[in-house]
């Protein structure tokens, strides 16, 4: 009944939307989406208690993604387990620019790769990292990495981003 409530909800978020903005470049549209609502609604279709996940700033984000605090943002959400052995990583942000959006996604997926050889300790976690996902739509990019969600996590972010036609 909740995954169903979640998804009601970000098709309803999606709709109320509008039709998005106009990209600059290519003139296609692209939508506005508040990633913290849709961090929302995947932590809610998870079933992750309030506290389960943690911001990552500062110099812990600059540990985990080298770069990425440099790259221009208008919206960014990190979070982490606050204290897990299960490997549930998101990364949500929203660039300045498509080229931004490109440096930030290789920043992410440097993460992935890092994790997949070696820095993923044990067996489990390192298959989950060689199922992470970084995601590209316009501006927008994430990473995903999660055992139990990674399919229904990444669905969600690209929900968002579907044709309203």
């Amino acid at each position: 009944m909740k995954k169903r409530a979640v998804w009601i909800l970000a098709a309803l978020l999606l709709l109320a939307s509008g039709c998005g903005r106009q990209r600059e470049e290519g003139g296609t549209e692209e939508p506005d989406v508040a990633l913290n609502t849709l961090y929302a609604g995947m932590e809610e279709s998870c079933g992750w208690e309030e506290g389960y996940m943690a911001d990552v700033e500062g110099e812990l984000l600059e540990e985990y993604y080298p770069g990425l605090s440099e790259v221009p943002a208008k919206q960014l959400v990190v979070k982490v387990p606050a204290m897990s052995s299960d490997v549930n990583e998101i990364v949500l942000m929203q660039c300045e620019t498509e080229e931004d959006a490109e440096n930030a996604a290789a920043i992410l997926q440097a993460r992935v790769d890092a994790q997949v050889e070696g820095g993923a300790w044990y067996p489990e976690t390192q298959a989950t990292w060689e199922k992470a996902q970084v995601l590209r739509e316009g501006t927008y990019v994430a990473l995903i990495a999660s055992g139990a969600h990674q399919e229904a996590l990444e669905e969600q972010f690209r929900l968002q981003f579907q044709s309203k036609e």
